[in-house]
């Protein structure tokens, strides 16, 4: 719901509009021109931009635009019937990207009251494995494209992670006397420096789902510790994954060092900055696409 009362934190541009709405920018303009529905502000050097009022309207009408109402009929709602025809959309939709959609509004807002609505009819309509796959690890896609860029704050990030993370939690702790006969072990962690965790929380849930055995570390841990585990309690993969604190050559001399330092064992990692790694590690380097890809590599193991 639209809060009409918020405290202006930031400035956007058209083109972050564009990024966290999914409208183009050339369409956000011929809206602004056509239906005044927004209207910039400039700086004092006539920079155009939009502060946060503008931004959760634009994320509102698009919500309401994706699910069939025409945008000139959208230019006639008052706040108030942009907020009811949004809360009748939350209640009633099983759309997974109106839910990502209404994910997005609820971060910046920090509304976590709408989050948790959100996310709970997620869970209620879909099941947790599928709210995984087609909510939230989407949502956080386009979060972590959106936090590297510089749209959203780290603080918006934090706020939805740790509402997702308790969830996950909860979930991973609930999953008991699921072992597969054919179960391999998973030493799941982050690179010291990484703290972005809802992804490898997802992989740790799913692979508990299916009956294997995982030894989770979290974030950021040094790489001496990896050796000190493997010599107490020897897993068959090691699992991880990079989003912000290692780029490009780093990444790709951090998985060289795991896989010659752990030649035994199977490298699993998964990253944002897929373009930029070398595509020509050891054979026991193997890239997670996405969580689809991981249940693959799960239902695998015979």
């Amino acid at each position: 719901m639209l809060n009409c009362e918020v405290m202006f934190m930031a400035k956007y541009s058209i083109r972050d509009l564009e990024k966290l709405s999914g409208i183009k920018a050339h369409t956000l303009r011929i809206w602004e021109k056509r239906y005044n529905l927004v209207e910039p502000k400039r700086t004092n050097t006539n920079i155009r931009y939009y502060d946060d009022g503008d931004l959760k309207k634009i994320l509102n009408i698009a919500l309401l635009n994706h699910n069939g109402i025409k945008i000139s009929k959208i230019a006639q709602f008052d706040n108030a019937e942009i907020c009811n025809r949004i809360n009748d959309l939350s209640q009633n939709s099983n759309d997974a990207a109106s839910m990502i959609d209404n994910m997005v509004i609820s971060m910046v807002e920090l509304d976590e009251k709408k989050f948790e609505k959100t996310l709970s009819t997620s869970l209620l309509k879909l099941g947790l494995e599928e709210t995984i796959l087609q909510t939230i690890y989407p949502f956080f896609e386009k979060v972590g494209i959106l936090w590297q860029t510089g749209v959203i704050f780290p603080a918006q990030e934090h706020f939805v992670s740790n509402l997702i993370r308790q969830k996950l939690n909860v979930a991973i702790d609930g999953i008991v006397g699921n072992e597969n006969p054919a179960s391999k072990s998973f030493l799941i962690f982050l690179p010291e420096g990484e703290l972005h965790e809802i992804g490898i929380l997802f992989f740790h849930f799913l692979a508990k789902k299916y009956g294997h055995k995982v030894i989770y570390l979290g974030q950021s841990v040094p790489f001496e510790d990896l050796e000190s585990v493997q010599r107490l309690q020897s897993c068959d993969y090691l699992l991880t994954s990079f989003s912000s604190s290692l780029h490009g050559i780093e990444i790709n001399s951090y998985i060289q060092k795991l896989a010659e330092t752990f030649r035994e064992k199977q490298i699993l990692y998964s990253s944002f900055e897929y373009e930029n790694i070398n595509k020509q590690f050891p054979k026991n380097v193997h890239r997670v696409i996405n969580p689809e890809h991981f249940i693959q590599i799960l239902k695998s193991f015979k």
